[in-house]
């Protein structure tokens, strides 16, 4: 759904020296499966995960929810499905999967990504990553060394902005307060762009600013550290 995210984590990667491959056979974690009470349903996307990615050193996502997935429900969900040989898949498969700014900073071991971005910016902490997670201030370390870059503090920023998936749909009135709230905490700071590590909180976000018609460009937090002052995003 947003490509300009993959392609710019492919290149912030390749750019600092990984071997990245793209296999076109993986879909779906099953986290909206699994998030909505459905786990039985989501042994076969579990399967398929760790058949496609066993084989690698590191898997890395530009999402949160989708690594908190891997991580915190796909052994729970082989192990209530009765499937032994599964959950030893999970087991060894799991720990490898990253989050962006974890496998930057704590597996690379780098902050300073050679990003240039000369706008004025706010970052969004999305609840998986910093609830489930607990990836701390690693993307605040990527942004704050990214050349050119106003980071400014978003008030309430570890507030939830309302999405939570199925909870923006079975709980509108509600999701659509906490975004208006999140919206007023972002508009407040003047900031010209809005960056998160998931884009489902940015879509929620970016949907409620655009009809406010506020200006504020939300981007990934992918796309601010592939942009370079010689390819600029």
């Amino acid at each position: 759904m947003w490509p300009e995210t993959l392609k710019a984590t492919v290149r912030l990667l390749d750019r600092l020296g990984c071997r990245v491959d793209f296999p076109m056979q993986q879909a779906c974690c099953g986290q909206a499966l699994t998030n909505t009470g459905y786990g039985r349903d989501a042994v076969p996307m579990v399967r398929r995960f760790v058949d496609v990615f066993e084989g690698y050193d590191a898997v890395v996502a530009p999402s949160g929810s989708c690594v908190g997935s891997v991580r915190e429900q796909h052994a729970t969900i082989a192990r209530q499905a009765g499937e032994d040989r599964l959950l030893g898949q999970v087991q060894q498969v799991a720990p490898r999967v990253h989050e962006l700014s974890e496998f930057l900073v704590d597996v690379l071991g780098v902050t300073d990504v050679g990003a240039w971005f000369p706008h004025r910016v706010t970052y969004h902490p999305t609840c998986h990553s910093l609830r489930m997670l607990r990836v701390g201030d690693k993307p605040l370390q990527l942004l704050r060394a990214v050349r050119g870059i106003e980071l400014v503090d978003l008030p309430g920023a570890t507030e939830c902005c309302g999405f939570g998936g199925t909870f923006a749909m079975k709980n509108s009135d509600v999701s659509v307060a906490m975004g208006a709230d999140k919206c007023r905490s972002v508009r407040a700071t003047e900031a010209e762009v809005l960056v998160a590590s998931d884009n489902s909180c940015l879509a929620h976000i970016g949907g409620m600013l655009g009809r406010q018609r506020s200006g504020v460009r939300q981007m990934h937090l992918a796309e601010i550290l592939a942009s370079t002052e010689e390819d600029p995003s």
